[in-house]
């Protein structure tokens, strides 16, 4: 069911399936909005209740206030927020692209609501923009809001969005989620300026993952990290030094897919979230 609900930075759009089943709180990355998980909610709805909030990050639909905090660190405390203002406890707070990055930062931050992580190919350490696709989309961040809109319009063209300096190693079979996920950027002047404060931001603090690597082994709780062992823009070797440098951290490697493994391989990714989560009630 879609829901709006009004936090400190403006309105944020979700969807909450219901139901009595493990939480699971799921966040995309940057010009991607909560269709990002549609395949994935579609199989572990039965199961589970999945809460996914389309956040400030370039494909939302609703601006949010001029003054609000949309570096990484301040979206991650705007997820923090949500967790609280709709009371959800001992969730699995899940993360794909950028949206692992804030997993990783509310992971460093206590996160007293998470009970347990799941890491699905994302930027990590020193990969951050991550690949060509991000350092590209990070400087066009430095253009003027208007003239950022003109650069993105290039986008409506598949031939470019399946460039790699695009979305094209992000995914193999997501190009009609890519394709709607630019619409509001370049049907609202407001969507891009919000965009660019964030890639202006992401531009400004490069070493944001390193720093928080040193503190996630402080973090026990169980933490499963999903990495697609094709991917070309999160390096494979990344996800297998997270979950070795978390206490309680256990990895599955995707055939078939690129970083976005929810529009690549959503059963295989379902399959494996599920397993955890019921490990986690059996345990």
């Amino acid at each position: 069911m879609e829901r709006e609900i009004e936090l400190s930075a403006g309105t944020i759009e979700y969807a909450d399936t219901g139901g009595d089943g493990p939480v699971l709180v799921l966040l995309h990355g940057l010009l991607m909005d909560a269709s990002l998980w549609d395949g994935v909610v579609a199989d572990l709805s039965a199961d589970h209740r999945c809460v996914v909030p389309t956040l400030p990050l370039g494909a939302h639909r609703r601006a949010v206030r001029v003054d609000a905090d949309l570096s990484l660190p301040g979206v991650a405390r705007l997820v923090g927020e949500f967790l609280d203002r709709l009371d959800l406890r001992d969730v699995v707070l899940v993360g794909n692209d950028t949206g692992g990055a804030l997993v990783q930062l509310l992971m460093c931050d206590g996160a007293d609501r998470v009970g347990r992580a799941v890491l699905v190919s994302c930027d990590a350490f020193d990969n951050f923009p991550p690949g060509l696709t991000g350092r590209t989309l990070v400087l066009s961040g430095k253009l003027p809001p208007r003239l950022f809109g003109l650069f993105m319009q290039q986008m409506r063209l598949r031939m470019l969005r399946r460039l790699p300096l695009a979305f094209g190693w992000l995914t193999r079979r997501g190009d009609a989620a890519t394709a709607r996920w630019i619409r509001p950027v370049l049907r609202q002047p407001e969507i891009r300026r919000d965009a660019v404060r964030v890639l202006r931001s992401a531009a400004a603090h490069t070493g944001l993952l390193t720093a928080a690597a040193e503190r996630l082994p402080g973090f026990k709780r169980p933490v499963l990290v999903v990495w697609a062992g094709e991917d070309r823009v999160m390096p494979p070797e990344h996800g297998r030094r997270l979950a070795g440098l978390l206490p309680d951290g256990r990895l599955v490697e995707v055939a078939d897919s690129y970083t976005l493994v929810p529009l690549d391989q959503p059963g295989e990714l379902a399959r494996a979230v599920r397993e955890f989560t019921h490990a986690a009630h059996t345990d």
